[in-house]
Order: C-alpha cells, then sequence, then structure tokens
C-alpha cells in the first residue's frame, strides 16, 4: 500500500470551503453532491458559459479561477475538459488550495508530473477522481483479495463497452474510459502495471482511437487483458479477477460481486490424474451496500482533508495510471511491448 498523502487541516472554523470548475456533465453531478455533503460548504463554481442549466446549487457562477479562490476556499474540484486540469491544479496549488481532480490527472505523463511536483512541494492534499475506487463492488473484492480469498492472483479482464459520449471532444478512449480499468486493476490486485501491449482502432472519423484491446502484465505475475470501446450498442462494464481458488465477477453499472469457486473433482481416470485443472463449485452473488460512488468519493476526500485516513487516489497513482495509458498508446503506434519502469510509490 501507499504511503498517505501529506495533509492539511480546514481549522476550527467550521465547514470547509470548497469550489468547483466546471459543470458540464460531471461538474454537475459533484455540485449536487457537495452541496448536501456533511462537512462542507459549496462557495462558488467556474464556468465561463455559465449556468444555463440551473445546475449550480444556487452559489454564485464565476468566470475565472482566480475569482473562486478570492472567496477563500480550502479546496476546489476540476471538473474542467482533461486539457485544462494542468493550469487549473498549477493555479489552485499555487494558491495553497488543495484540490480533487477529475480522472484523468492530465492528458500528458509531463503534466501529471507536474502536478504531483507543485502539490507535493506544498504539502497540499491533492488526489484524482478515480470513482471506481468507489464502486461497492470493487470495493468489495479489494477487500476480499487482501483477505486471500481468492488465493494467488493470476488473471485480471476487464471489458468496458458501450456507444460513443459526445461530451468527449479532447481526448481517446485510452485516456478516458480504459484510464478507469488500468486504475482499477492496480488498485483491488495492489500489483503494478512491468510491460503492456496493445493495439487501437478510429472507426468514428474523430482524430483520437475509438477503441482498444491490451494485454499486460503485472509486478506478481498475473496478466492483465483489456478491452475499451465506444462503438458498440452494448454498454458494459465487467471486471473479473481469476485466481488460486476461483474467479470474482464484478459488474460495475449494477454493483454486483459474484464468486465462482474451484472445486476439487477426484478421478479415478489414470489418465487424467496427473492433470491439475479445476472445476465448477459454488457460485455465490454478495449482498453489498450500495451507496452512491460519488459521494463516497467525497467523503473520502473530504475525511483526507480534516486529517482522517488518506483513502484517496493520490496524484502519484494517478501519474502511474496515465504513464500507463501513455505506454498503451504507444505500444498501439509502434507495434511493440512496451516495459514500464517501477513507480516511485507503490500502491
Amino acid at each position: 500500500m501507499s504511503a498517505a498523502p501529506p495533509v492539511v487541516t480546514a481549522g476550527t472554523r467550521g465547514p470547509l470551503r470548497v469550489g468547483l470548475t466546471g459543470l458540464g456533465s460531471m461538474g454537475r453531478h459533484h455540485a449536487r453532491v457537495l452541496a448536501s455533503l456533511e462537512g462542507v460548504r459549496l462557495v462558488g463554481v467556474v464556468d465561463p458559459l455559465g449556468d444555463r442549466e440551473g445546475w449550480a446549487q444556487g452559489v454564485p457562477v464565476l468566470r475565472t479561477l482566480g475569482e473562486l479562490i478570492a472567496l477563500g476556499i480550502d479546496y476546489a474540484v476540476v471538473a474542467c475538459p482533461t486539457a485544462l486540469h494542468v493550469d487549473v491544479g498549477l493555479e489552485l496549488a499555487g494558491a495553497g488550495v488543495g484540490a480533487l481532480i477529475e480522472k484523468p490527472v492530465a492528458d500528458s505523463v509531463e503534466g501529471a508530473r507536474a502536478l504531483v511536483a507543485a502539490f507535493e512541494s506544498r504539502s497540499l492534499v491533492a488526489g484524482v477522481g478515480h470513482i471506481e475506487r468507489c464502486n461497492p463492488a470493487l470495493r468489495s473484492l479489494r477487500r476480499r483479495l487482501e483477505d486471500g480469498e481468492l488465493g494467488d492472483v493470476y488473471q485480471v479482464v476487464t471489458r468496458r463497452q458501450g456507444p460513443f459520449p459526445h461530451r468527449i471532444a479532447d481526448v481517446g478512449v485510452v485516456k478516458d474510459l480504459a484510464t478507469h480499468d488500468i486504475d482499477l486493476t492496480g488498485w483491488v490486485t495492489g500489483q503494478e502495471y512491468v510491460s503492456i501491449a496493445a493495439r487501437t482502432v478510429s472507426k468514428s472519423g474523430r482524430p483520437h482511437e475509438d477503441m482498444v484491446s491490451a494485454v499486460g502484465r503485472l509486478s506478481a505475475g498475473a496478466t492483465v487483458n483489456h478491452l475499451v470501446n465506444w462503438l458498440s450498442p452494448l454498454k458494459e462494464r465487467f471486471t473479473s479477477v481469476t485466481g488460486e481458488k476461483g474467479c470474482f465477477v464484478a459488474d460495475t453499472l449494477t454493483a454486483d460481486l459474484t464468486f465462482y469457486s474451484n472445486a476439487a473433482q477426484a478421478t479415478e481416470w489414470e489418465a487424467l490424474q496427473a492433470f491439475r485443472g479445476v472445476s465448477e463449485g459454488d457460485m455465490v452473488r454478495y449482498a453489498i451496500p450500495k451507496r452512491e460512488p460519488l459521494l463516497v468519493e467525497h467523503e473520502l476526500f473530504r475525511d483526507a482533508m480534516l486529517g482522517g485516513p488518506a483513502d484517496i487516489c493520490t496524484l502519484r497513482q494517478g501519474l502511474r495510471t496515465v504513464e500507463v495509458a501513455a505506454a498503451v498508446l504507444e505500444s498501439a503506434a509502434g507495434g511493440h511491448t512496451v516495459d514500464l519502469p517501477a513507480p516511485a510509490v507503490v500502491r
């Protein structure tokens, strides 16, 4: 597990004062959650286009980040387009303001590294909104893997596909969708990517890729397979982890987690006795409390700001996801496997 990031407390002057940048498809949901989150007060929103849909929860809508900072905020949620994350994040860090930055943390490795340096050098709390870490099925899966319920992990397979979301204009499917699977794979297993090989397809007429198939290897030897695309009418969010004792399957659309256990099956057939395979055992679908992931994400970040356990995706972990995504694109462009150096901080 990674070390906790530096922590800054809010003091004793009341709720944390929070600002938001961006009122788009994610920003409006951040505003809704922040407006009712215990222990925080949403004080302003930045969106140059204004609040045409009434999503700002009645707080002032400002045109510039400087105006928001001037309100005296403790932290800001960065939900503007990915290409703006670095400039917004650096301005917040320079003003001594913490930040919860939507995923991916930046659209380039260099930008992500700049954000890590800016916040860490000032001992500011900052995190990345990798929302799948707050999905009830994946949180349960991670706890069960940590408790050894699966034994050795052999393979992680993810499928994340569906129609193209017209809100996405500045990045392709690797940086937008595949970063979910890259982060959750490392997070649930506690392992790091050591190599990746990928192929991409662009069929929608956009300048970016809209399908990727990737195969990789993790630090403890497990293999990974990712299929991600914007070309399917079928919406699917599938994660399976296969190991020594069976297979976990998580559907993150419904937040369901199912376990398929291996069963020992004796045989008297001499020709098969030497084959150490598996057979079908019990199947269990777990009853899991299903809280809204975005609310859980905000509660965890609020607690980190207040000096509590930092159960958040740190900027360094967000940087690692961007590094792996860049390796996916490098592999697809060059037609070769890319080896990744060890990260500065493990998960």
